[in-house]
């Protein structure tokens, strides 16, 4: 007598049902196959990637979303190359870390101590300033003459 081991697959119900692979993914592997279309599509990821993540690098310095420029650029990387992907997990790993070290009550309430005191002592050079340099409002001048 003869043991079947197969188990008996029942049909998948309709929300069940293996999708097909989309669009972009069947696109991908169709760039794979071919040795000179997947250079091509690296080098494409490799500019855009680089170029977005200088970006980042810039807005660092320069006005903008400096920290959100770097996290695209390495995330467009991160679909090509491996080491894009370890950095990208790095980032994420280090942003975690100072999302819980922001949120810690103790922290947070002494930031905002110290953020209360910095600006009352900014406000007190600012008043300071004006006492000492004698200073009148624009609708008090008797005589505005900027040359004499």
């Amino acid at each position: 007598m003869a043991i079947n081991h197969e188990k008996e697959v029942s049909a998948p119900l309709a929300s069940e049902e293996a999708e097909e692979p989309g669009v972009f993914v069947r696109f991908r592997e169709y760039m794979r196959r071919n040795p000179l279309l997947n250079t091509t599509w690296r080098i494409g990821v490799f500019t855009v990637g680089v170029t977005v993540l200088a970006g980042g690098l810039v807005m660092m310095v320069a006005p903008g979303p400096g920290i959100l420029g770097i996290v695209v650029g390495l995330a467009i990387l991160a679909t090509e190359f491996a080491w894009a992907k370890r950095a990208l997990h790095h980032a994420k790993q280090a942003a975690e870390k100072a999302k819980e070290k922001a949120l810690d009550p103790r922290k947070k309430r002494r930031n905002t101590i110290l953020a209360i005191v910095g600006g009352v002592l900014a406000g007190a050079a600012v008043i300071a300033y004006l006492v000492v340099y004698d200073f009148t409002l624009p609708w008090q001048i008797r005589d505005y003459t900027p040359w004499k």
